[in-house]
């Protein structure tokens, strides 16, 4: 059996620093008398939002994303600020995008996107027991937002007509109506009572 050897960083290098993510590019001793230049983009985090009115209806929006130069159906999400935690994050988020907070967050997963090449964690917080807020925050500057509420299970039929083409929509909705196993849901289902992980305010 080959045994495997965890690659060495000789070097780094920062190439860009913008707003949302770093970009550096690392010299890697990769094993073998090899080295390899690797690219890699660096990422505070983000979250990814589960908002419920009911237990069976969930809200959407619809956004622009000039990136691939679409409008899409998302799950409200958004970059972790300097130093905030994901929990404060979700509430902040969740209150400027859909004009809800949540007064309940249950932390459910979380997940790396795209570990080939950046280190965002995506992780998705279930939000429920909304109210309006006094004063409602505003969106950011670049963001035009329609904000649907569905039931859950028309929010799955949109995926399975491929309405949705967000990955992280489609986990988050998968976890929500229960297609999508969480992790270690399995293990704490024998232990009745059992609210771990759940936040109020």
């Amino acid at each position: 059996m080959t045994r495997l050897r965890r690659p060495v960083s000789l070097s780094r290098t920062t190439v860009y620093r913008g707003r949302v993510i770093t970009v550096e590019r690392d010299v890697v001793d990769v094993g073998q008398q090899r080295t390899l230049a690797m690219d890699v983009v660096r990422h505070r985090g983000s979250i990814v939002l589960i908002p419920q009115p009911t237990r069976t209806q969930v809200i959407l929006i619809r956004q622009f994303r000039y990136v691939i130069g679409r409008w899409i159906w998302e799950l409200p999400a958004g970059s972790l600020e300097p130093g905030e935690t994901p929990a404060r994050g979700a509430r902040r988020e969740c209150e400027e995008e859909t004009g809800w907070r949540p007064r309940t967050l249950e932390r459910l997963a979380a997940y790396y996107p795209t570990p080939g090449f950046c280190d965002e964690k995506l992780t998705f917080y279930a939000c429920r027991d909304l109210v309006r807020p006094a004063r409602p925050r505003a969106h950011d500057p670049d963001e035009q937002i329609e904000v649907v509420t569905l039931g859950l299970r028309e929010a799955w039929a949109m995926v399975a007509r491929g309405d949705v083409i967000d990955m992280k929509t489609v986990v988050g909705l998968g976890m929500a109506s229960g297609r999508l196993p969480r992790p270690g849901r399995q293990a704490s289902a024998h232990r009745p009572g059992d609210r771990s992980g759940i936040r109020r305010d």
